[in-house]
């Protein structure tokens, strides 16, 4: 998939999560922002083995960090879209948001949920990819669905940019329009 989808796949995913909560959750309009960015950042996070990855772009000097990391982490689709990868990003950025959360007043529980969401996302749309995703690594076995290859989905392709796209972005639509109150009541907290 393209950053584009895994940003809009990271956003659909958090809405699912946020409708599906027991109550609307109270933060301020700073862990909002930071949780938000965090969410887009974890959409597109599992692509930094690979230069060229959308995640890079974020950053000052990203394109030179990029370099300098993507030569440690085996390539493109190795260990950070692994089962084990998804561990170790789970682990180290909750271990580097506790070292951030005394000097930054934020919730950063809220953030790293909304993180890992993202992380979750960006899995989730490259398991019908043609490619797979190496869930078992280091075994070379790539999980895909469905399992033949040939019906799998092209990143960048028809279907990604005329179906899967679209279908992400009215999903998101409809499950903001039915949930509205849920909606209102969160941006109202936030705002007061």
């Amino acid at each position: 998939m393209t950053g584009r989808s895994h940003d809009l796949g990271a956003f659909t995913l958090l809405i699912i999560a946020f409708v599906h909560l027991p109550q609307v959750p109270s933060m301020t309009i700073l862990t909002a922002v930071v949780a938000f960015g965090a969410n887009f950042l974890g959409g597109l996070f599992p692509d930094i083995d690979q230069t060229t990855s959308d995640f890079w772009d974020n950053f000052r000097f990203g394109e030179v960090v990029g370099k300098i990391v993507c030569k440690y982490l085996g390539g493109h689709r190795h260990i950070s879209h692994s089962a084990i990868g998804f561990v170790i990003i789970g682990f180290g950025s909750r271990f580097v948001l506790q070292i951030l959360s005394p000097y930054i007043l934020i919730d950063m529980n809220i953030v790293w949920w909304c993180f890992m969401i993202g992380v979750l996302s960006h899995f989730l749309l490259d398991i019908p990819t043609k490619e797979g995703l190496p869930l078992f690594w280091p075994s070379t076995f790539k999980v895909g669905i469905p399992p033949f290859k040939s019906l799998r989905i092209e990143a960048g392709g028809i279907v990604e940019n005329y179906v899967a796209f679209p279908g992400m972005l009215l999903l998101s639509a409809y499950l903001m329009y039915h949930n509205q109150s849920m909606f209102i009541q969160f941006f109202h907290q936030i705002v007061h």
